[in-house]
């Protein structure tokens, strides 16, 4: 049998597994069990009565986040020579096009997000054994893809985050960090999870949101009573 540690011991004394927890409460009890010597990121999993494996009930979408993620993303603009300026301008941390795509095939991935131009895409649909399991393909449906470059990356740097149900019917997102205040975690918890319920399939039946959980990084997980979250 596994040996539990002390600080797990001391989290799992702070709260009730068996228990689900009002917002605020929840976003409390995350911080009191958290023991990273780090800013830890707060996490949420959204559980949805979905079956993923039908098209007509698969739910994808973007959401910026009225406080950001509290995470400094690393955005690479693979664009044609007149836009770098603009990329450059709207804090790109990376503009090129050729030179990137060839390290890109040489192993290279050290950006969180790629925002490029539908006349490039053509060049990047080779990189997509490489980009596709990292989550780095550009994505006209995430706003990745686009003529506005500098929109597109301005709203990245102040937390546009894309979400995505996975094969077990579960949202999980980063949506702030533990130094956050409790209220700014709230708003941001409250608009992704709108958000996912504005995208609720028509194909859906029964109960669209099932279960929500919130976590910080190595904490165990606290259910929300979904109701405070989506009753407002």
């Amino acid at each position: 049998m596994a040996k539990i540690t002390k600080k797990r011991k001391e989290a799992l004394a702070k709260h009730d597994l068996t228990k689900t927890y009002a917002l605020a409460d929840a976003i409390q009890i995350v911080k009191d069990i958290t023991f990273t010597k780090f800013d830890a990121s707060v996490d949420i999993d959204v559980r949805l009565g979905v079956d993923p494996r039908k098209a007509n009930q698969m739910v994808r979408g973007i959401v910026t986040l009225p406080h950001g993620t509290g995470r400094v993303k690393r955005v690479l603009a693979l664009v044609t020579p007149d836009k770098e300026e603009e990329a450059k301008t709207a804090g790109a941390d990376h503009v090129g096009l050729d030179e990137y795509i060839q390290k890109i095939k040489d192993g290279w991935t050290d950006i969180d997000v790629i925002i490029t131009m539908p006349s490039v895409m053509p060049k990047i649909g080779a990189l997509g054994r490489i980009l596709g399991p990292r989550g780095l393909m550009p994505n006209p449906k995430t706003g990745t893809v686009t003529m506005d470059v500098a929109k597109a990356i301005e709203d990245v740097k102040a937390g546009k985050i894309d979400f995505k149900v996975d094969k077990h019917g579960i949202i999980h997102s980063s949506i702030a960090k533990t130094s956050f205040t409790n209220d700014k975690i709230s708003d941001n918890i409250k608009e992704l999870v709108q958000t996912i319920i504005k995208l609720k399939p028509t194909a859906a039946k029964g109960t669209y949101v099932k279960s929500i959980y919130l976590s910080s990084t190595m904490s165990p997980g606290v259910q929300i009573d979904a109701k405070s979250v989506t009753l407002q």
